[in-house]
């Protein structure tokens, strides 16, 4: 079983201006939530961990994440409301995101709230907003410090500075997490924002020194790479009709980790000796997911039966 840690929200896409005012789509989301719904598409047993409230948005949050097999015994209720980003999208279909409000429910998350994890939970995913706001950014670094000896610790910075706009808030939690993370996936458009002009893989070796088992670089429409100490694979991007690129990443994450449950490495130790064969085949299937989130609009991750085979392992 997995343990997804962090924000969830509903992105309320601006659709069409009329004379009289503006058509709303709004979708349930933030990055962590959808990696949870990902992972349960995919067939994987998965539990939630954030904080919700009692209102509006948040019992639509309720109605989404239930039905969809996630599990939120691990939620924390949460006074502050749900929060909301406004998404307006350009003509290549690529985002932007204004988040609101400045606190909330998310958020609130304290050390004190984190559970104590049965030996059901084999891997942990945190990442993206929750991970520098404050108090749940220092629960999740302390719960992957806590937990990182047992079990696996996935992490993805996923960067909104529309939320914090300070990178260098965004390296100093990455760098700390990078710590106790095992798998560590960052987009290519992250890593060069967070360190300019640094080689990709010149980074990638550096956290493997430091102790991540598997990077995983994404690069869009340009593909990806991955690096263990043992392997290196990168794949080309894929062709599709793109309708958005929300959600793209998080199906992304959700395959990987899918994927690694799927080969039976979920323990960190197996991903060491992840070859060049094996990491194709994870970039692959992970690859096939996103791009079947791109042809759908919002975050509309795949289910399992959409996707083929895992190979390489």
């Amino acid at each position: 079983m997995f343990l997804v840690c962090g924000e969830a929200l509903f992105d309320i896409f601006v659709t069409t201006q009329r004379a009289d005012g503006l058509a709303l789509d709004a979708r349930p989301g933030g990055s962590p939530y959808n990696v949870a719904i990902g992972l349960a598409r995919l067939g994987q047993p998965v539990e939630f961990l954030t904080g919700l409230c009692d209102d509006v948005l948040g019992r639509r949050l309720l109605s989404f994440m239930q039905p969809a097999g996630v599990g939120l015994k691990h939620a924390v209720r949460s006074e502050r409301p749900t929060a909301f980003s406004l998404v307006d999208l350009d003509a290549a279909g690529v985002p932007a995101y204004a988040f609101y409000p400045e606190t909330p429910a998310y958020s609130t998350v304290r050390v004190g709230d984190l559970p104590r994890l049965g030996a059901d939970i084999r891997a942990v995913h945190i990442g993206s907003i929750a991970t520098v706001l404050e108090p749940i950014g220092g629960a999740l670094a302390h719960l992957a410090e806590r937990e990182c000896a047992s079990r696996l610790i996935s992490y993805d910075p996923n960067v909104r500075l529309t939320v914090v706009p300070e990178p260098a808030v965004w390296r100093s939690r990455l760098e700390t997490l990078a710590n106790f993370a095992h798998l560590l996936k960052i987009s290519a458009e992250d890593l060069d924002l967070l360190y300019p002009g640094r080689a990709h893989e010149a980074a990638a070796r550096t956290w493997l020194a430091q102790g991540v088992r598997l990077v995983v670089i994404t690069r869009g429409s340009r593909g990806a790479a991955a690096w263990t100490r043992e392997g290196h694979a990168e794949l080309p991007g894929r062709a599709v009709t793109v309708v958005d690129t929300v959600g793209a990443g998080d199906s992304y994450q959700a395959a990987l980790l899918a994927g690694l449950a799927e080969a039976g490495c979920l323990a960190p130790e197996r991903l060491d000796g992840l070859g060049d064969a094996a990491l194709a085949g994870l970039l692959g299937f992970a690859a096939e997911a996103a791009a079947v989130t791109c042809t759908r609009r919002g975050a509309d991750l795949p289910r399992r039966a959409d996707l083929g085979p895992l190979t390489g392992f």
